[in-house]
């Protein structure tokens, strides 16, 4: 079944009114959890989408509120998102550092006390837009154990990297574990085995069964040892910079909010670099590809699915969907 872009968002808009989010807002957030289906990110638009409304039921996201700066070093704010929606407080920090970067060459903003973003990729593809190279990252509750342990200390802490491009921009973004847990839920919805093991089952072999690996809370980071490092870093990052809560207290509480976020701005000449980037990119899809196989720059597969589904409507989970028109 496939629904088309603006009655997906006229759908969640209408959901979201009903539940109290100022009318500002709920456009703004019904167009993000659109355009993330759009895009083929289906695990963080329509997938997500109840989760987002039961939280904030719950009070747990609070839609009445504005992220606030609390300390400016120059270049480097520190901000307040006081428990907001995460994905509207993301899209104001990246809005600030691309403002800061403008002046500067170089901006970032760091926010503490703020949610989920959904997908991280929308705020570097916001900085693309603008001209900008946007790099942003999250901490998360602890869902993956550091390399060597057993019990989730570590989160999968997602990172983003965009780079602007007239033909499609160049974007990055991805989970620390090899899998998001979002993909993890999805492949276990739809009963598929994983393409490669996404982490352990409960007696600690490696497995592609999605269920297993959600049971046992051993998700797989990408680059064993490194992922594990990389993730430990961003964690500190992000907490240090924005003065706020560490994936250590965050999952003090069953459920994630008040996770710590960063938003770098980097300003370039987009177009003075336009062939350069092609060149690179030009190179690397030149290589030799495995028999049935391709190579293909990162954000390439997103823009395709875009075009598909804003041209024959946007595929959707039929008992999910039923679930939000009934809301």
């Amino acid at each position: 079944m496939r629904v088309p872009f603006e009655k997906l968002k006229a759908e969640f808009k209408r959901v979201l009114l009903s539940i109290g989010v100022s009318a500002y807002k709920a456009e703004q957030c019904a167009a993000i959890f659109a355009a993330n289906s759009r895009d083929g990110v289906y695990t963080h638009g329509l997938n997500r989408f109840p989760s987002f409304v039961q939280t904030i039921k719950e009070g747990l996201f609070k839609p009445d509120v504005e992220p606030v700066m609390e300390n400016s070093l120059g270049a480097i704010e520190q901000w307040n998102g006081n428990f907001g929606l995460g994905m509207l407080n993301a899209t104001a920090c990246m809005a600030r550092a691309i403002g800061l970067a403008e002046v500067n060459g170089i901006g970032c903003v760091a926010i503490k006390y703020t949610n989920h973003w959904m997908r991280g990729g929308t705020y570097g593809l916001q900085a693309a837009d603008a001209g900008y190279i946007g790099i942003c990252f999250t901490n998360t509750i602890a869902n993956l154990p550091p390399w060597g342990g057993l019990d989730p200390r570590l989160g999968n802490n997602p990172l983003v990297i965009a780079v602007p491009r007239q033909e499609g921009h160049v974007l990055l973004d991805m989970a620390i574990s090899q899998y998001s847990v979002g993909k993890l839920m999805e492949s276990r919805a739809q009963g598929k085995e994983l393409l490669i093991p996404g982490g352990y089952d409960t007696a600690g072999n490696l497995s592609t069964d999605a269920e297993a690996v959600l049971t046992s809370r051993r998700m797989l980071p990408i680059g064993f040892w490194k992922g594990s490092g990389l993730s430990l870093m961003l964690d500190l990052l992000a907490t240090l910079l924005s003065g706020g809560k560490p994936t250590m207290q965050i999952s003090e509480h069953e459920k994630e909010w008040g996770v710590s976020q960063v938003f770098i701005c980097l300003k370039t000449d987009a177009q003075q670099n336009e062939q350069m980037i092609n060149q690179i990119l030009d190179y690397t899809k030149s290589s030799r590809t495995l028999e049935g196989g391709g190579v293909s720059y990162p954000g390439e597969n997103m823009l395709k699915t875009r075009l598909r589904n804003l041209k024959e409507g946007i595929p959707v989970d039929e008992n999910i969907w039923a679930q939000v028109l009934g809301m």
